[in-house]
């Protein structure tokens, strides 16, 4: 569904990727970690077309993802939905009419159409009693779950997930974690998964890939990863405090610095 290749961006001086390769199957659902700040989450903006690359390309369905704006990006787009880390609700609009903005924005259906998605998507995520809320009066784990109907109601072919777990207590976390691999079985999804949680991340994924350095570290399935004696992957997956991925940034001499001539 989605090949990167030879990817090269970075900011502030700052390398992000140097030559990244990736290739996102159809109908499964593939989750990509690796520690904070190596890019993750910047990753899908490529996928969306936010980002241009400084070298390489991203595509999507076979063909080159856009940069910017224009109608074959947009087209391109309805094609994707996207769960944001923060779930990303509109604050003034209740529970239902949150889930119906796409369909309102993107296609001309008539009201009573849309009011039967709409109940069906809730449906799907448990909260179709809850779509007269506002989302002030929700839970994490229910605006993670009501962000979740919003980016499936125009049933695109692919979902990406930025942090999907993050913030939430067990039972919702669980109820999330079911929710990703249940969708992309039913529907008939392409799921990505960006997270660091490697338990939640394994327990759903077809396939793992391991960020760092600005490449792919490594890639296999959730066992092959798991097992891996690969030093960087088996730091990341078993949560070593020692490893290749040190614990200070790079800096110039300490002494040096305390004098002033750092």
């Amino acid at each position: 569904m989605v090949k990167v290749s030879d990817l090269q961006f970075g900011y502030n001086g700052r390398l992000i990727f140097d030559g990244l390769d990736m290739q996102i199957p159809r109908g499964k659902v593939t989750v990509i970690m690796g520690p904070s700040g190596c890019g993750k989450s910047t990753l899908l903006s490529f996928f969306g077309g936010r980002l241009k690359p400084s070298r390489g390309e991203v595509r999507f369905d076979g063909e080159v993802v856009p940069f910017g704006a224009g109608e074959r990006l947009y087209a391109m787009r309805r094609n994707m939905g996207m769960l944001f880390q923060s779930s990303a609700l509109l604050t003034d609009l209740s529970v239902f009419e949150n889930v119906a903005f796409p369909l309102r924005e993107q296609t001309d259906l008539p009201e009573p159409l849309i009011r039967i998605l709409v109940l069906m998507k809730l449906q799907l995520v448990g909260l179709r009693g809850a779509r007269d809320l506002m989302p002030s009066s929700l839970s994490g784990g229910m605006s993670r779950r009501v962000a979740l109907a919003r980016a499936i109601v125009l049933d695109p072919a692919m979902i990406m997930y930025d942090e999907p777990f993050v913030g939430l207590d067990p039972i919702s976390m669980g109820v999330i974690v079911s929710l990703i691999r249940e969708l992309n079985d039913a529907m008939g999804l392409t799921s990505v998964v960006v997270t660091h949680d490697v338990h939640e991340g394994c327990s759903i994924a077809d396939y793992v890939y391991l960020l760092g350095n600005g490449k792919v570290m490594s890639h296999g399935t959730p066992e092959e990863m798991q097992n891996s004696e690969q030093p960087e992957t088996r730091q990341f997956m078993r949560g070593l405090p020692d490893g290749p991925v040190g614990y200070h940034y790079p800096a110039t001499d300490y002494g040096e610095d305390l004098r002033g001539n750092g």
